[in-house]
C-alpha cells in the first residue's frame, strides 16, 4: 500500500509541469520594456492563464507606477524575512499576480547569502502553482540582469528603430550565447513605424547572429508606434486596459497570442530559481 502511494504521489509531481519563464530583456533603457512586460501579461492573464509578473529591477522597480497602484510591500521585504512572497503579492486583472521591485536595494550580487537564499526559496514556490512567469528585468547587462535572463526558458529581447538600441540588443544577445544560453532567443522591435520596418530590422540582428555568433534568433514581434501609449503611460494605465482598440494594443495582442501557443520549458531538470541559485555559487 505504502508503494502504491509512493507510486502515486511520484505521478503528481511528475504531472506537475512547471511554469514557462519568459525574461523581458534590453540592452539599454528607454525601449519600452517594462510597458510590454506589464501589457504582454495583462493579456496573458486574459487567455485564461495563470500569469505572475516580477519586476526584477532590485533598484529602480516601477512596475507599482505602470499599474496604477500602491504597494506597501515589495521584494525587498521578502529578502529581509519581513514577509513571504504571497504577502507582497498584487493581484491584478484577470488574477494577474504582480510582484513589485523595489528602490535602492543592492544588485543581487551583492545581496547576503542569507538574502540569495531567502529570494529563490519563496520564488521557487511560484513556478509550480502558474502557466508562465513574466520577468521584467532591469535594462543592460549587469550580472543580475544576466542571471535571470540565462535562466529563463526564454528571452525577449526589446530594441527600438534607433541605432543604438539596435547595437545593444545585439550586445545582449552577444552576451547570451557567449554564456551558453540553452533557452530560447527572441527579438520584439518596439516603437516601428510599420511592420515592415520592424521586419526589417529584425532580419538585420538575426543575420549579423546568424553569421557571427551561429545563433538562431525568431521574430517574436513588431510592436507598432502609437501616440496613445504616451497618453496611457500619462494616466497610469496599462494601455490595452486604455485603449484596447489602438494599434500597439493589437500588436501586444498578436504577441500574446504567438507567445501563448509556444510556451515551452527547457529540457533540464532545474527549476528556473535553482538556475539562478548556480549562477551565483
Amino acid at each position: 500500500m505504502r508503494n502504491e502511494a509512493l507510486h502515486l504521489q511520484q505521478m503528481m509531481e511528475a504531472s506537475k509541469r512547471p511554469a514557462t519563464v519568459l525574461a523581458i530583456a534590453s540592452g539599454k533603457g528607454g525601449v519600452g520594456k517594462t510597458n510590454i512586460a506589464a501589457n504582454l501579461a495583462i493579456c496573458l492573464a486574459a487567455s485564461r492563464k495563470k500569469v505572475v509578473l516580477f519586476d526584477a529591477d532590485m533598484s529602480l522597480g516601477n512596475l507599482d507606477v505602470i499599474m496604477n497602484f500602491n504597494s506597501k510591500h515589495n521584494i525587498s521585504h521578502v529578502l529581509n524575512g519581513q514577509r513571504s512572497i504571497e504577502e507582497i503579492i498584487h493581484v491584478g486583472p484577470d488574477g494577474l499576480e504582480i510582484i513589485c521591485g523595489a528602490s535602492g536595494v543592492e544588485e543581487l550580487a551583492e545581496l547576503s547569502e542569507f538574502q540569495r537564499r531567502r529570494l529563490i526559496g519563496e520564488l521557487t514556490r511560484l513556478q509550480t502553482h502558474s502557466d508562465a512567469i513574466i520577468i521584467d528585468t532591469a535594462a543592460g547587462i549587469s550580472k543580475s540582469v544576466m542571471a535571470f535572463c540565462l535562466a529563463a526558458d526564454h528571452v525577449l529581447v526589446v530594441t527600438t528603430p534607433e541605432a543604438t538600441a539596435i547595437t545593444d540588443a545585439y550586445a545582449m544577445i552577444k552576451v547570451l550565447v557567449g554564456n551558453s544560453f540553452a533557452g530560447r532567443i527572441s527579438l520584439i522591435v518596439n516603437m516601428a513605424e510599420s511592420i515592415a520596418t520592424g521586419k526589417k530590422i529584425y532580419q538585420q540582428i538575426a543575420e549579423v547572429a546568424r553569421r557571427f555568433l551561429n545563433a538562431e534568433v525568431d521574430c517574436a514581434g513588431v510592436i507598432l508606434w502609437d501616440e496613445r501609449l504616451r497618453r496611457a503611460i500619462r494616466k497610469r494605465k496599462p494601455v490595452v486596459l486604455a485603449y484596447p482598440n489602438s494599434r500597439v494594443t493589437s500588436s501586444i495582442v498578436a504577441l500574446a497570442a504567438k507567445l501563448s501557443k509556444g510556451m515551452a520549458v527547457r529540457g533540464d531538470s532545474e527549476t528556473f530559481f535553482r538556475r539562478i541559485v548556480d549562477w551565483f555559487f
